[in-house]
Order: structure tokens, then C-alpha cells, then sequence
């Protein structure tokens, strides 16, 4: 913003300038083609559209290369556009075709101590007081130059002392002076690093790639940190900027076919995730850990990615261990947490399931998956100490229908009632009604969904509220209308 505000008002200044010399450049050409370009020059200028104003001062140059003001007016649009290596050849050429203009001079001197060249911009300022002992700018140029050169003197002291933070204060004076010196952007950046502060460190760097022209190895370095941040796919475009410019880089090629590696598998497997391809999901995150196994960024995903999807897969032991690794490394992950929770409930125990639950909740009391999961294994828990109608048909949880009607019908063999006499007819009763129930549920689609959320579809009391009841009282009744005259026919 600072340098903003200076190109800012260095625009306006000169702007007024121009306006003083209107006369003046009318006076020199008589070619209607280079004043109508002029003009339209000059108008662009003041309306702030510097791409056009530069296009007809381009054109008017290219009309009268041997008029030194045309160059300057070039020179100030240059510096508003922030292209002050471009300025810099115009204003050595108004130099050149009129050693005496001074205030091309002081401003040449100005755009070499925003580039660090402090030496020369001091010869400038120097000249320009030889002839205009008085010019208050140029004295007050020329003092910021000592302060400058002992600010970057302490920078690369304290950095050569690993005291990071004080290099960095220093060098960010520095910086202020001379916004356009790469040398001292690069230094800020490596001291950020040094601190792990790679988020600021960048912005330093991708300020490099824009004053130092082929900057392949700014590129590089750019590229490394936000693939150190876990930003693969900024990492592969400023990768890609570094190929550009030598598609044979040593550094970048190799480093090209990595980030390029990562960042697919990275998209694969969110999309196997999201697409409820479990399998390839888990074989993703797998070879993700084996691409990627420094950056923890990476692993956290490639391990969050395995337990979510082992545990939508129902592996059951993998799911708790790529669950339980991230909880490791971030025991406040929500979303590995609630996992965790799930694959808790696929393994039917309600308790701890809950108990995980909790603990999401109370990291984050309004995230809406660990609310609605904690009440889902809260009555699992609850059902689980009454009628679990899958230990009831003794089917795991993800069996079909298919299964549940072989397991239902051994059953119904094995205890049918009329097989029994005195207590254990009772006793058989009871176990008959169980897995009649349990077959009822369990092969219905609707039922067996509520069920697995929680809620016993054959509990009246459950059932009061949503005016369903148990499906007994409603004409369903395995032993027929008096209870005691069901018939049972096996094939």
C-alpha cells in the first residue's frame, strides 16, 4: 500500500509537471501525427488510463525518437504502472538527449534507491545539488541513504546471528525505502522461513518473480513453500511459471512431476470420497502417504480420507486405526472424531460411540453431525439393552434381505413353539415372537432405516409421539388370533 501511495503521488506531480510543458512540446513538433498523439496521450494520462495514455507515447516516440520530454512523459506512466525497470532506460535516454534536465534526473535517482542501487542513486542526488544547491527534494533523498545502507548492514548481521525476528525489523526498514530490491525481499522471505512463517514468506518471493526477470529459482522457492503449506495447487502453477522460463530447470522439472503426482491423487481421492467409491478412496489415501511423507498437511488428508472411508466401507479394525492415528496428531478433529463414532456403531458398541460423540461435542457444541450422532448412538445404546434385532437373527448389520430371511427361517424352525412343552413352550414363545419381530423389522426398508438411526419401529412407547405403534397390536401376531393356534409349515 505504501508503494502505492508513492506511485501515486509521484503520477500526480508529474502529472501537473506535463501540463506546465504543454507549451513547450507544441513548440518542438510540427508533425500532426506526433501532436494528435500527444494529445491523446496526454489526455489518457489525466484520466488515469495509463495503458492507452502509453500506447500513443509509444507512438509519438516511434514519430520523434530525439525529443528527451516525450521520453519522460513515457518514463512517469512506466513508474504508474509499476514498471520501473522500463523507466529506468527511458529516463537514461532523456539524460542522454539533455544532460541538464534535472528533473530527470533526480527522479532516475529516485527509482535507483527504490531498487537498492544506492551508490547511484547518490551520484544523481549529488549532481542535482551541484546545479540546484537548494532542491529539497534531492537534500532529502540524499539522507535517507546513510540510514538505508546501516539497515541493511544490521539485517544480514542479525540473520548471519539466527536472530530472525530482528533481521526481519530491519530489513522491513530497509524494504520501506527501497521497495524494488529483490535482494532484500529474498532476505525477509529466508527469515520468515526461518521462523515458519511461510504465509509471508511467499508474498516476499512473489514479489521477487516480478522484479528480476527469468527468476526461476524465486519460482522454485515459491513453489516449495506453499507445497510446504499444503497448497499443492498453487505449487503446481508457480512450478509450471519456473518450467516457462527453462523447460529443463534440474530443480523444477523434477519437482514439476511430484506436485503434478500429488495433486491428482489429492483430487481422486476427494472425488472416490464424495462419490461414495470407498474402496478406491482407501487405495488413494494409501498411495498418497507413500507420494507425500513429510508434509504433514498431506498425511493429515491422506489419513483423514482412510479413516472416513474404511469407516463407510465398514472395515471395521483399519477404520479404528486411521481414525485413532489422526486423533493422535489432532485430538480436536471433528470430522475423524465423529468417524471414529461411526465405526463404533458399525462394530455395536453404543457406549464408546457416544462417549465419542461427546467429546466432538464439546469441541464444537454446534456442529450438527456430532449432535445428531450423539442422540443416534444414544438410543442405539439404549435399543442395544433391549432387542438387538440383528444378535436376535445373529446377521451382521450390512446384511440383506436375502440373509435375514435364511437366518429367520432356521430360526423359526429351531424354536417354533409347537416343539416344546411346559416352561421351555413358554420360553420358546418369547424367543419365536423375538426373532418374528426381528424378521419383521429387519426385512422391511422403512423400518430397518429407523432402526438403524435409533429408533425401535415395534416400541409403543417410542412410537406414541409419531402415532405409530407396535405392529402386534395392529393384527400382526406370529401365533395367530388367540396365540395358541399358529401353525408353522416348513418346506
Amino acid at each position: 500500500m505504501r508503494e502505492i501511495t508513492s506511485i501515486s503521488h509521484l503520477f500526480r506531480s508529474f502529472s501537473i509537471f506535463y501540463l506546465a510543458l504543454d507549451f513547450h512540446i507544441y513548440g518542438i513538433f510540427g508533425n500532426n501525427d506526433v501532436e494528435r498523439h500527444l494529445e491523446m496521450g496526454k489526455k489518457f494520462l489525466a484520466a488515469g488510463q495509463l495503458v492507452d495514455a502509453l500506447t500513443h507515447f509509444n507512438a509519438a516516440i516511434d514519430g520523434d525518437p530525439s525529443n528527451y520530454l516525450v521520453y519522460f512523459r513515457r518514463a512517469t506512466v512506466y513508474l504508474a504502472l509499476g514498471k520501473s525497470k522500463s523507466a529506468l532506460p527511458d529516463l537514461n535516454k532523456v539524460l542522454e538527449l539533455d544532460p541538464k534536465f534535472q528533473a530527470a534526473r533526480l527522479q532516475r535517482g529516485n527509482v535507483l534507491l527504490k531498487q537498492g542501487k544506492l551508490s547511484e542513486a547518490e551520484e544523481d542526488y549529488l549532481a542535482v545539488l551541484e546545479v540546484e544547491t537548494s532542491n529539497a527534494e534531492a537534500q532529502k533523498q540524499l539522507q535517507l541513504l546513510e540510514p538505508q545502507r546501516e539497515n541493511i548492514r544490521l539485517a544480514k548481521e542479525y540473520y548471519e546471528q539466527h536472530d530472525f525476528q530482528a533481521a526481519i525489523d530491519a530489513v522491513s526498514l530497509a524494504i520501506d525505502v527501497s521497495p524494488w530490491d529483490a535482494d532484500l525481499r529474498e532476505l525477509r522471505a529466508e527469515s520468515y522461513i526461518a521462523q515458519g512463517n511461510y504465509f509471508k514468506a511467499s508474498g516476499d518471493l512473489r514479489t521477487t518473480t516480478k522484479l528480476v526477470s527469468d527468476n526461476t529459482e524465486g519460482y522454485y522457492k515459491l513453489s516449495n513453500l506453499h507445497y510446504d503449506m499444503g497448497e499443492a495447487e498453487e505449487a503446481l502453477l508457480q512450478i509450471r511459471e519456473c518450467l516457462k522460463l527453462d523447460p529443463d530447470h534440474k530443480q523444477c522439472f523434477p519437482f514439476y512431476k511430484k506436485v503434478k503426482k500429488l495433486t491428482k491423487q489429492l483430487r481422486d481421492v476427494q472425488d472416490y470420497q464424495s462419490n461414495g467409491a470407498y474402496e478406491d478412496c482407501v487405495s488413494k489415501s494409501k498411495a498418497i502417504l507413500k507420494t507425500e511423507d513429510r508434509v504433514f498437511s498431506y498425511i493429515h488428508r491422506a489419513k483423514g480420507h482412510a479413516c472416513h472411508c474404511n469407516m463407510k466401507a465398514k472395515h471395521i479394525e483399519e477404520a479404528f486405526k486411521w481414525c485413532k492415528e489422526i486423533l493422535e496428531i489432532d485430538e480436536n478433529n471433528i470430522e475423524a472424531r465423529c468417524d471414529l463414532a461411526e465405526n463404533y456403531i458399525n462394530n455395536e458398541q453404543y457406549e464408546e460411540a457416544v462417549q465419542e460423540y461427546q467429546k466432538a461435542t464439546n469441541i464444537d457444541k454446534n456442529n450438527q453431525r456430532a449432535q445428531e450422532g450423539q442422540q443416534r448412538a444414544q438410543k442405539l445404546l439404549k435399543n442395544s439393552q433391549k432387542r438387538d434385532y440383528y444378535k436376535i437373527l445373529g446377521v451382521k448389520r450390512n446384511a440383506n434381505k436375502r440373509a435375514i430371511n435364511k437366518a429367520y427361517r432356521k430360526l423359526a424352525l429351531q424354536w417354533h413353539p409347537d416343539k416344546f412343552d411346559g416352561e421351555e413352550k413358554k420360553k420358546a414363545e418369547k424367543k419365536f415372537m423375538d426373532i418374528a419381530a426381528a424378521k419383521e423389522v429387519l426385512s422391511d426398508p422403512e423400518m430397518r432405516q429407523r432402526y438403524d438411526n435409533g429408533e425401535d419401529p415395534l416400541d409403543p412407547e417410542q412410537q406414541q409421539q409419531g402415532g405409530r405403534g407396535n405392529p402386534f397390536f395392529h393384527g400382526f401376531n406370529p401365533f395367530g388370533s388367540d396365540g395358541f393356534n399358529f401353525k408353522f409349515h416348513f418346506n
